[in-house]
């Protein structure tokens, strides 16, 4: 059966690609929702060929479009959520600029790796589970989404109820090169801190102003010095400043963005206490300051159900001669909120890739076939256990 499935998978090799230049053409950043619904359209459509029931949702103020879909009753309690996000972090028209291409035995183009190629493997994985009558005993939902690369506000609610609905969770972010997997993420969030201070003319009566710009730099130290003392895995950096629009004038407006990253659950507590003491703590006379944010995403941590899990794909991964491994990355997914549910839940079942968001992200051509390959035996292995 194994060999079957392998050489059926590698027939089907060509197909994917021909699929995976169609969809990395398509411009489809989170704030595209036309490209984003004509991705959603192309997966749909091959759903629906699969037998799969599928619906389209726009979420949220901005009509985020949403895409579920499964092979049982939307009511069913799903064995395994494939879970992924059709948004891009390129604008319209880089898909025209830099169109999907090959290089030896890699794919670049617009979103290849984060996380189109994805997608695909979750559609090829699910054509060949129906190929091998995995699906009659095996209820699985999809769940993409369209707003996962800022933040996902609008279809967070909707992912974790689909998930409370499911069994255990594969997210189809990219493998990291080692076929390493991902099964810890920290979680992440941003604060915005705010100073409000007075104007006055910056060479004639600057006394009179209490400067802006000076105390969002004592804020920043203060954030680089709890970044310097924080507990292991907790990260804060002041990314984006802003003060001024005169070099004549004492500012009085002033703000700092702050990224913020953990690692554990029990350190979001710490680092909300910590921002939320700033506005107790300032050093120019006669400002005011105000924080807003939290940490939006919880960690993904893996716990005892996870590894059980991960287990099961080592055991297959060894048994079509593949060798895998688990990684923990800074980098934040939809899997965290559903690993937050106590959801056992693996990340990085998309094909081996890298560089993420930048012009050289690319897709290993090579890693398709076993990826594939192996989430279908685990797939197999899941429905024999019910």
């Amino acid at each position: 059966m194994q060999t079957d499935m392998s050489s059926v998978i590698a027939g089907r090799l060509n197909d994917y690609i021909r699929d995976l230049e169609t969809v990395v053409n398509i411009d489809s950043s989170s704030d595209n929702p036309a490209g984003i619904s004509q991705v959603a359209q192309f997966l749909s459509h091959r759903l629906k060929a699969i037998g799969f029931g599928t619906r389209l949702q726009k979420m949220g103020d901005r009509g985020v479009p949403c895409l579920q879909a499964s092979n049982k009753p939307a009511n069913k309690m799903a064995d395994i959520m494939f879970l992924g996000h059709m948004d891009t972090v390129f604008p319209v028209g880089e898909a025209a600029r830099r169109p999907f291409a090959i290089e030896g035995n890699k794919a670049t183009g617009p979103g290849v790796c984060d996380m189109k190629g994805g997608l695909l493997v979750a559609l090829y994985t699910i054509d060949i589970l129906h190929c091998f009558g995995v699906l009659d005993r095996l209820a699985i939902r999809v769940c993409l989404n369209g707003d996962e690369e800022v933040g996902s506000a609008a279809s967070r609610a909707w992912i974790e109820d689909h998930a409370r609905n499911s069994q255990r969770v594969f997210v189809f972010e990219p493998c990291r090169p080692g076929h390493r997997l991902v099964l810890n993420r920290k979680g992440g969030g941003s604060f915005r801190i705010m100073v409000r201070g007075a104007a006055a003319h910056a060479g004639v009566e600057p006394e009179k102003g209490a400067n802006a710009a000076v105390e969002i730099a004592h804020q920043v130290l203060a954030v680089q010095r709890f970044n310097q003392s924080a507990p292991e895995g907790v990260s804060a950096n002041a990314t984006v400043l802003r003060s001024g629009q005169k070099t004549n004038i004492i500012p009085d407006e002033a703000s700092a963005e702050v990224d913020v990253r953990v690692l554990l659950g029990n350190q979001v507590a710490e680092v909300e206490s910590f921002f939320r003491s700033l506005p107790d703590r300032t050093h120019v006379p006669g400002v005011t300051v105000t924080v807003n944010g939290g940490v939006e995403r919880p960690p993904m941590e893996a716990d005892e159900k996870t590894m059980q899990l991960f287990q099961v794909l080592e055991a297959q991964a060894e048994k079509i001669g593949l060798s895998i491994a688990s990684i923990t990355t800074g980098g934040c997914s939809d899997g965290n909120f559903s690993s937050a549910l106590g959801i056992p839940t693996i990340d990085g079942m998309g094909p081996i890739g890298a560089n993420s968001h930048r012009s050289d992200e690319y897709v290993d051509l090579d890693s398709v076939v076993p990826q594939i390959e192996l989430i279908s035996s685990v797939c197999q292995v899941l429905a024999r256990l019910k």
